[in-house]
């Protein structure tokens, strides 16, 4: 329409016009004005593809963090079994004192296979050591069993 011509309202058809328009324009899936901003629908996949990669990488993360935790107790279980372990095999040891917490000891096996826990360490015995062989070095704990230093045949 040239500018500077008035419109003549009389000839408009409101019929028409209703058919055209909307009195809620915020809900249409597109601009409803010729200025309006373009209103695209979304990429449905798109949205829920790249949601689904964050939700895995970061339960990947996670589910990494609770691996790296559990190899953690396994190590600390099986240090527990080892403990167990050796202080059964040290209290079946002819011992003639009583160990006392926190001192170290040193276990020897003698020629029949029995085992001997003893105060003096090998180096203390000089150049006869009075059994077969030097078996370990351990210390008594709190809870009564023993933390190995050092062994030699365990």
């Amino acid at each position: 329409m040239p500018r500077g011509k008035k419109i003549d309202i009389s000839k408009i058809d409101l019929e028409e016009l209703r058919d055209k328009t909307t009195a809620t324009p915020g809900i249409l899936p597109f601009a409803h004005t010729v200025g309006g901003a373009v209103v695209l629908p979304e990429d449905e996949g798109r949205i829920k593809g790249r949601a689904i990669a964050a939700m895995t990488e970061q339960t990947d993360r996670q589910l990494g963090q609770l691996y790296d935790q559990m190899q953690i107790l396994v190590k600390q279980a099986h240090d527990i079994k080892q403990r167990v372990e050796i202080s059964k095999k040290i209290y079946w040891s002819q011992m003639n004192f009583e160990p006392v917490i926190s001192k170290e000891y040193y276990l020897y096996e003698k020629k029949s296979g029995d085992t001997v826990l003893s105060m003096i360490s090998p180096k203390e015995w000089g150049s006869r050591l009075p059994y077969q062989r030097f078996v370990a070095h351990v210390r008594l704990l709190s809870d009564h069993t023993w933390d190995i230093l050092s062994s030699e045949g365990l």
